[in-house]
């Protein structure tokens, strides 16, 4: 997550700089305790909230027994995460939403102007609506120009319904109405996207005080601009104080500023927070766990997240014809486009490399920054459109005169086709050394096996990966005299295509 680039990497030197030491004396964890604080502090965070975690972390890692399996250096990192975890809200069920009561369940959103409350209101209804909810957003913002309209544009594309009502209603009536509506309709879930003003006034708060205690709904979440620091803290506890509220979502946590209000906010205000803008699109809303954020922030991935977002964007059934034609020999340059694409449906390639352990080493090299930069996967997907359907069946016919017509086609350079070919052969060899069980990707994947097919995370109690799925063939592999017949056949296939 950009926002937690710079903590990231300060934090990840801080801890390098413990593990070439074999023992660590008092004097060590001092030293690296002040580090952590002054990373913590530059990253934004509150300070009481700084002192409280350095102090708890020191005491803790001063009066630790070192566990067998791990260095001194680890288990100081152990600790960190451990109080990491503690400090954003720890792993209980709090930080879920609370939809248990009889439908419909209101959830109330409030917050200030420009923190992205309607386009959250729709984020939060698309995401209920894949848990199985049927959704219902009201437009209770009378003030700003245009914010009905913005929401109902929002519920068409989705389509999702929006219940509106002429411009000069009375609010708090309009949510009255709203759930009256949701019950006819058989909504189970009503999302009510209140008024902001630029700063917290009087007014605003009387109005959500009035709406909170007509309709009584479950949940009245704060939807609050993560790029604001502190300002973000300061509101939370106002709107707290008036409304006593269930949950925040922190919004723009994809921006490039300073994350020290997401790791204060729940420490200073005692509110979970229960979600995560991480874009501009309609689904860029994400579940807050503190576990995996903490592990992002010291550098470990998140796995889990990623095999989440693979499970949603990969077609099962066109994953599973890709492996029958990968276990027959036949990957070519179409399946390898419905890879990639696939691959941009999970998101921003940065976005997901994120989410592998150790990237931040990776993110530091200068030639990493400039293959990230701006769409790679696009220009793929322009060179292969430019082949013709027999060049992307069959690549080993593409000779220079073939590369020179693709290269002009997609707008591209000879040298970026060549370098896009190598890097698909690769692949291929990598998938058939995978799905044979021969050669050094197979044995890398039986070591993985081995090691109980979880990502090893260098600290106890993490979760592992689940394992990956085995290649089996449906047929008996073939061998000898049967194989080199096969390699002959396929042989005389590809001088037939040329």
């Amino acid at each position: 997550m950009a926002m937690f680039e710079s903590l990231s990497k300060r934090l990840e030197g801080i801890f390098s700089g413990l593990s070439g030491k074999g023992k660590l004396t008092e004097a060590d964890v001092n030293e690296a305790m002040r580090e952590v604080r002054l990373a913590l502090l530059e990253a934004d965070v509150n300070l009481r909230v700084v002192r409280q975690f350095v102090e708890r972390v020191r005491a803790k890692a001063i009066g630790a027994e070192v566990l067998g399996s791990f260095s001194p250096a680890q288990q100081v990192l152990q600790i960190v995460h451990e109080e990491l975890i503690d400090m954003l809200g720890g792993e209980g069920s709090q930080n879920r939403l609370d939809l248990g009561g009889p439908p419909p369940n209101v959830i109330m959103l409030v917050g200030l102007q420009g923190s992205g409350k309607t386009t959250t209101a729709a984020k939060l209804a698309n995401y209920l609506r894949k848990e199985g909810q049927r959704p219902l957003l009201v437009a209770a913002d009378m003030y700003r120009p245009a914010a009905v309209r913005q929401l109902q544009t929002l519920g068409k594309q989705l389509s999702i319904p929006v219940y509106a009502e002429p411009m000069g209603a009375n609010p708090v009536d309009i949510c009255v109405h709203a759930v009256d509506y949701a019950r006819e309709q058989a909504a189970s879930v009503v999302i009510l996207d209140t008024a902001g003003r630029l700063n917290i006034d009087e007014q605003m708060m009387q109005e959500v005080i009035a709406i909170r205690k007509r309709v009584q709904p479950r949940e009245v979440l704060l939807v609050a601009d993560a790029m604001t620091g502190q300002e973000a803290v300061r509101v939370a506890s106002d709107f707290n104080q008036a409304v006593a509220l269930t949950g925040m979502i922190l919004t723009k946590m994809d921006g490039d500023a300073r994350g020290g209000a997401a790791l204060s906010i729940r420490a200073v205000t005692g509110v979970p927070v229960k979600f995560l803008g991480v874009g501009e699109k309609t689904d860029a809303l994400e579940p807050f766990y503190p576990d995996r954020l903490a592990s992002r922030i010291l550098g470990m991935g998140d796995v889990l997240t990623l095999i989440e977002r693979a499970q949603e964007a990969i077609d099962q059934q066109e994953a599973l014809q890709t492996q029958a034609r990968l276990q027959q020999g036949q990957f070519d340059l179409e399946d390898f486009l419905k890879a990639m694409r696939q691959l941009k449906r999970m998101g921003p390639l940065r976005s997901i490399l994120e989410m592998l352990p150790g990237f931040n080493k990776l993110a530091a090299l200068p030639e990493m920054d400039e293959a990230l930069e701006g769409d790679p996967l696009k220009h793929i997907e322009a060179i292969i459109l430019s082949m013709t359907p027999e060049e992307r069946h069959n690549p080993d016919i593409i000779n220079g005169s073939r590369r020179r017509r693709i290269a002009r086609g997609s707008g591209t350079s000879v040298q970026e086709i060549n370098q896009l070919l190598t890097q698909f052969n690769e692949t291929r060899a990598m998938l058939r050394q995978l799905a044979s069980g021969k050669g050094p990707w197979a044995r890398l994947l039986r070591q993985y096996a081995s090691d109980g097919g979880g990502l090893a995370t260098g600290l106890p109690g993490m979760p592992a990966a689940p394992s990956l799925p085995q290649l089996n063939s449906g047929e008996p592999k073939k061998t000898g005299k049967a194989a080199r017949k096969e390699r002959k056949k396929q042989k005389a296939k590809q001088k037939k295509r040329r």
